[in-house]
């Protein structure tokens, strides 16, 4: 592909993705007493952002393993757990006011538990922000209407494109494993039924990304926005999990 179009594509991307964690940090609420957990902490860039919009010093991260990312959250002032989110967060129930949860529910392949363990660690009124790709998304429409691989769903190996000649980029591996891609891609609808499942009050859904126009057009038709983001808030009167 010519190199102006993937720095075209890598600059859309990029807007989007900074723009999906500004629709996240906007959903936050201030309170300098809360307890933070971000799932999928990585290196801590994003989490000290999403702590800054809280306002809060009391971080923590949930990642699955040790690594070199997870050292620099660690040196970032992050309280870090390791755990498989798809079985448990290492948490007691109740103990936590706010949950982010960003770019991680599509790697699961128990997104339900994933859920039913946020609503568990949540304090009664805490509340989650959970954001993934978008199923729905214009440009995976597209790419399934061609019979293509959604672009989504493309980034279960290390060949770049798996199954969609316009999707540019495969999935890293850089521990000698399966590659660790996305298994179940998520609507707006969709997202928000499972958290209403659970008893969660869904107050708020957002988007970013709307290729091929600039990010901010999700802001007019978020169900077709690339980057999906919902607040769900544990109710009040609901101590048990």
């Amino acid at each position: 592909m010519h190199p102006k179009i993937v720095k075209y594509i890598d600059k859309h991307m990029g807007n989007a993705m900074k723009g999906n964690v500004t629709r996240i940090c906007k959903m936050l609420e201030k309170n300098p007493e809360a307890l933070l957990v971000d799932l999928g902490c990585d290196d801590g860039k994003f989490t000290m952002q999403f702590a800054e919009a809280v306002g809060t010093q009391n971080i923590h991260g949930v990642d699955y393993t040790e690594t070199e990312r997870t050292r620099l959250a660690e040196a970032k002032n992050i309280k870090l757990h390791y755990a498989d989110l798809n079985i448990e967060i290492p948490l007691e129930n109740n103990s936590v006011d706010v949950i982010v949860s960003n770019q991680v529910i599509e790697h699961l392949h128990k997104p339900a538990q994933f859920i039913r363990e946020i609503k568990r660690v949540l304090k009664p009124n805490g509340y989650a922000v959970v954001s993934t790709e978008n199923a729905a998304s214009w440009h995976n429409i597209f790419s399934l209407v061609m019979g293509w691989q959604m672009f989504s769903s493309t980034c279960f190996c290390e060949k770049a494109g798996c199954g969609n000649p316009l999707a540019l980029w495969g999935q890293k591996d850089s521990d000698g494993e399966d590659p660790m891609g996305h298994l179940i891609i998520f609507s707006i609808p969709g997202l928000v039924e499972l958290a209403k499942y659970f008893g969660f009050n869904v107050e708020s859904t957002g988007a970013s990304g709307y290729y091929p126009l600039p990010y901010w057009f999700a802001n007019i038709d978020k169900r077709h926005g690339h980057y999906i983001s919902i607040k769900a808030r544990k109710p009040k009167d609901n101590i048990n999990a």
